[in-house]
């Protein structure tokens, strides 16, 4: 694990694109920072379209739309005085896509300990997450991304940006 390693969970959100703009507040033209802004896919259930062709395409055009705003999220990233070469942008694929053309696949089964498993095997120090805007009760009987992070990270700095 490193300190010098930032992994930034994405999900294309307001809240998600704040953790990216803190980030690069934070360490932009600073010191030597490695930064992977990280989305794992999370594809429409195929019980709410007609047919797979239907399905196909919406799961084609949030790839593509999540594929963009990580491209965005790099650029802010860039603009804020990180060079290039140290951010890096990452799409996990979730197994259930039809589209899925990677080895590596999300099962869905929680985008939390996902980004956990994606800082643990590229020893990142720090894990960066944009905090949703429940209420105590949702977040009690849904639970959050960040707050889940929070709970199941060991050995690392978790950053949890409102």
């Amino acid at each position: 694990m490193s300190e010098t390693k930032i992994l930034i969970a994405f999900d294309g959100s307001e809240n998600s694109l704040r953790a990216v703009s803190y980030t690069a507040a934070m360490i932009g033209g600073g010191q030597k920072r490695h930064v992977a802004v990280a989305a794992i896919e999370r594809p429409p259930d195929r019980d709410l379209f007609p047919d797979d062709l239907s399905w196909k395409a919406e799961c084609a055009r949030r790839v593509d739309a999540m594929r963009a705003s990580l491209l965005d999220a790099k650029a802010m990233l860039v603009a804020a005085g990180i060079p290039d070469d140290w951010v890096e942008t990452r799409f996990v694929e979730s197994c259930r896509s039809p589209l899925r053309e990677s080895m590596e696949c999300s099962i869905g089964t929680s985008i939390a300990l996902e980004i956990l498993r994606l800082a643990e095997e590229g020893g990142f120090g720090t894990v960066v997450v944009g905090r949703r805007g429940v209420s105590k009760q949702e977040e009690f009987l849904f639970g959050s991304v960040s707050t889940k992070i929070i709970h199941a990270a060991k050995g690392r700095a978790v950053w949890v940006v409102a």
